[in-house]
């Protein structure tokens, strides 16, 4: 294929895809399947690697990428994104309308859901999105573009290129992420988020891209506040606009006049919220005309055009029947109410976490007792108190674990209760199944439960014992046919080849996720140096504290796992991480990289900073040595030149390389 060509199919698979990711993420329609969307963006992500100069700003392939950030830079926002009046109930609502009324004539509102997640914006300059940002305080938030493009359903480009634009949005989680998500916490001992807000703001400002694009979040977008080059008048006619050029609006925005058609909009929406695939706190109620708008004004903090209408939370009282204790992965013994089924957010709900002995204590919960329960967002069920009391005592955990009969201990810097036992079998059951997940080894059909029928018949007791299975082995299962058994048998075995960091991840160290086990193994680069390495050693690796340094040292020398380390090494699993060094000759030296390069992807860049021995950093400081810098620097060009560093283009960074 000529240059010309390779342009011209780029250009042509960029506008494909993301005409398809828009009716997807947007419409929530398809008109293609998902293995052929995949193989048109294989297509796209080889032409571009063979074609860098070619790689467009709006592709797909750039949603995810670049370095992660140590601090998110300030951003001073031109229209304050202030907040809304709470109201609690129907004649605040009345209230608020008759106000209005006496300030301007024929006044129309708009009610809309109000989604329950992080407001930010999006700016957009020519068409294209340059800038994303927190709210903050509503005068200055964070930078996180990065983090936002990650947003399938936020546009990288519009099809009118009008000087300026800037939507207000509302980024969440939806519930099933934030469910599956809350699994894989729980399963890995680790502080499950406590509603999709919390999941939502947390996710949205990690500092690695690829964590925030792994937490599938989404957005509702429901304001304009700035625009150039066009004229419009009304809310409702400013979302129509944004939803025509590809926005994914707030749903059910519905335009009315009088109270009782507002009253009915938000009884609808109350009546549907525990069915909806998103969590809303309430409704909102806008002033339609913009010039009405004008004249009605602001306080110092909200506008009065507008009020929030917040749901009461649902509340029930039911009797505790029991506390059952549920042994994790790590150990971690967390217990479990089970009372009276009641019904709460739409669905059945018979259990709720009591999260440990401390909570349990504080609310002073014994078995028999009446609770009063609701959930948290609407979607996990929480004890919220003891409303009756039955027994003077609060439940306590046994001494020893319910499962395996080991003495329970505690240490003096965490909550959770443990037991020590590696073999307990609630142990091996969960660390088998982290082994075989997504993020970890990637076993595909090594679900739950077939972990579990495997430990039942005794072919397998630990994750080594995975690689020992034969075809003729999983026959003897229930369920398993020749073409299941082989694909599974398959899919172990190409598992072995699979990058270190990922099977660090699976060994489940306490405290190391996805991303710290990668800085192990680019700091250390096979296993056996790992398991050498000092506290020390491993807490100057940036992003790692002594904590996280520990848990390493003291897991990885640990009987069971040098045992299990080994065996996994003679089934051939590899321990070793590629990173490729040409020289050492940027030994040494830090460089920052801002701005858009000519030729090279940011990522590409720090590749090549590394396969010098470099190290590339997201901010400036006195000990930064270089800043690449491209078109639309920024503030780091700015620091960089302050502080008198060095800044370099890529030609000329090209050439250090030769």
């Amino acid at each position: 294929m000529d240059t010309k060509s390779a342009k011209a199919r780029i250009d042509q698979l960029v506008d494909i895809l993301n005409y398809h990711a828009r009716l997807y993420y947007v419409e929530d329609r398809n008109e293609i399947s998902d293995y052929e969307y995949d193989m048109l963006q294989n297509e796209l992500k080889k032409l571009e690697a063979e074609y860098p100069q070619f790689v467009r700003k709006d592709s797909p392939t750039q949603r995810v990428g670049g370095e992660a950030l140590s601090v998110f830079e300030k951003v001073e926002h031109v229209v304050q994104m202030g907040s809304i009046q709470d109201v609690f109930s129907f004649p605040e609502v009345e209230q608020f309308i008759n106000t209005v009324r006496q300030s301007v004539d024929n006044p129309r509102f708009v009610v809309e859901p109000k989604i329950d997640g992080l407001s930010v914006s999006l700016e957009y300059i020519n068409g294209e999105f340059t800038v994303g940002s927190t709210r903050g305080d509503g005068f200055i938030g964070e930078n996180i573009t990065q983090n936002l493009k990650t947003v399938r359903s936020v546009p990288m480009s519009i099809p009118d290129k009008l000087p300026l634009l800037e939507v207000r949005g509302e980024v969440y989680m939806p519930k099933n992420v934030f469910l599956e998500l809350v699994s894989k916490q729980e399963d890995n001992g680790e502080q499950p988020f406590k509603n999709p807000r919390n999941a939502a703001a947390g996710s949205l400002r990690q500092k690695d891209p690829k964590i925030t694009a792994q937490r599938k979040l989404d957005i509702f977008c429901f304001n304009i506040q700035r625009i150039e080059g066009k004229e419009l008048v009304s809310h409702k006619q400013s979302l129509d606009y944004i939803k025509s050029l590809g926005f994914k609006t707030v749903p059910m925005y519905t335009l009315v006049e009088s109270f009782d058609e507002v009253k009915s909009c938000i009884e609808k929406i109350g009546e549907q919220r525990f069915s909806l695939p998103f969590d809303i706190d309430g409704v909102v109620v806008k002033v339609d005309s913009f010039a009405q708008r004008e004249i009605l004004g602001s306080t110092a903090k909200t506008p009065k055009w507008s009020v929030a209408y917040k749901f009461p939370p649902e509340e029930k009282q039911t009797k505790l029947l029991d506390i059952e204790l549920n042994v994790g992965r790590t150990g971690a013994i967390t217990p479990v109410a089970v009372f009276e089924p009641i019904s709460l957010a739409g669905t059945s709900v018979s259990r709720a976490t009591l999260h440990n002995q401390d909570f349990i204590d504080e609310k002073n919960v014994s078995i028999g007792d009446i609770i009063t329960v609701r959930k948290a967002g609407d979607i996990i069920p929480e004890v919220v108190c003891v409303s009756e009391k039955k027994s003077q005592n609060s439940f306590k955990y046994p001494d020893v674990c319910p499962v395996c009969g080991t003495p329970v201990v505690r240490s003096e810097d965490e909550a959770a209760v443990r037991c020590p036992n590696v073999d307990c079998p609630a142990q091996i059951f969960r660390s088998i199944v982290h082994f075989a997940s997504k993020g970890a080894m990637n076993i595909d059909g090594l679900g739950p439960a077939i972990v579990d029928a495997l430990l039942k018949s005794g072919l397998i007791k630990s994750v080594a014992d995975l690689y020992k299975l034969t075809v003729p082995d999983l026959l003897e299962l229930e369920n398993f046919k020749e073409k299941s058994a082989t694909n599974l048998i398959n899919a172990i075995e190409k598992s072995k080849s699979n990058s270190l960091d990922r099977l660090i991840f699976g060994l489940g160290i306490r405290n190391i996720g996805q991303a710290s086990a990668k800085l192990l193994c680019e700091k250390f680069g096979d296993i056996d140096n790992i398991m050498s390495a000092t506290v020390e050693e491993i807490a100057t690796i940036d992003g790692f504290g002594e904590v996280m340094a520990e848990s390493v040292v003291k897991e990885l020398n640990e009987p069971h796992m040098i045992k299990l380390i080994n065996r996994l090494k003679e089934y051939g699993v590899n321990t070793s991480f590629e990173k490729v060094q040409i020289d050492n000759r940027f030994e040494g030296m830090t460089f920052v990289l801002t701005g858009t390069l000519p030729t090279l992807k940011r990522n590409d860049a720090k590749l090549i900073i590394e396969k010098y021995g470099g190290k590339a950093s997201g901010s400036v400081s006195k000990k930064t040595s270089y800043v690449l810098a491209g078109e639309e620097a920024g503030s780091k060009l700015t620091k960089a030149q302050e502080l008198g560093i060095p800044i370099i283009s890529e030609d000329e960074f090209l050439k250090m390389t030769e």
